[in-house]
């Protein structure tokens, strides 16, 4: 597969616009015709606007990068819900062996609070995030977001990605790139 076959795929599914299909082409000529594997596959989706990436890597802060991350996905989701007031309410005690956080927003002016549990400043709780993420889908959207399941090496880090699919394009991406949706 390649980034070429993702974008097209994507367009066949009505993920994406012909025209978003070929502006980001056009952004990736230099490699589109390389050959991906499906974690690389996986991460091509956020660039087509249909994915947001929860990076495995550390970040500035989970002060700031909740807020960050969910802006990105309210926006793939369309910005028709309103998330504010993001932030972190941390736990007792340091993070050797975890603190026990809670991440609070408001989601169109309704509070939301989802337990966290985080090692470090600098590190998202992926489960946390995609929960979190999970709620920027409006309720009358027939997309909801999913994470994304692929090929892992044992021992390698990799970012969790969510896709907004329906059914049907989700059931497209597992046959035509092999991913799945735990």
């Amino acid at each position: 597969m390649t980034y070429r076959r993702v974008g097209a795929l994507l367009h066949e599914t009505g993920m994406v616009s012909e025209e978003k299909m070929r502006s980001v082409l056009d952004r990736a000529a230099v490699y589109a015709d390389d050959e991906l594997d499906q974690y690389a596959a996986a991460q091509a989706l956020e660039s087509f606007g249909v994915a947001v990436s929860v990076h495995a890597d550390d970040i500035d802060s989970i002060h700031d990068g909740y807020a960050s991350l969910l802006a990105d996905a309210a926006e793939a989701a369309g910005g028709r819900v309103a998330i504010s007031g993001v932030r972190v309410v941390e736990g007792e005690g340091g993070f050797e062996g975890g603190r026990f956080d809670t991440l609070e927003f408001e989601r169109d002016g309704e509070p939301v609070s989802l337990s966290a549990e985080h090692f470090a400043v600098d590190y998202y709780d992926h489960e946390a995030a995609c929960r979190a993420i999970a709620v920027t889908a409006h309720g009358d959207d027939p997309r909801s977001w999913r994470n994304v399941g692929f090929a892992r090496e044992p021992g390698a880090g990799y970012d969790s990605i969510m896709v907004l699919a329906t059914p049907g394009q989700r059931e497209a991406l597992h046959r035509h790139l092999g991913l799945t949706f735990p």
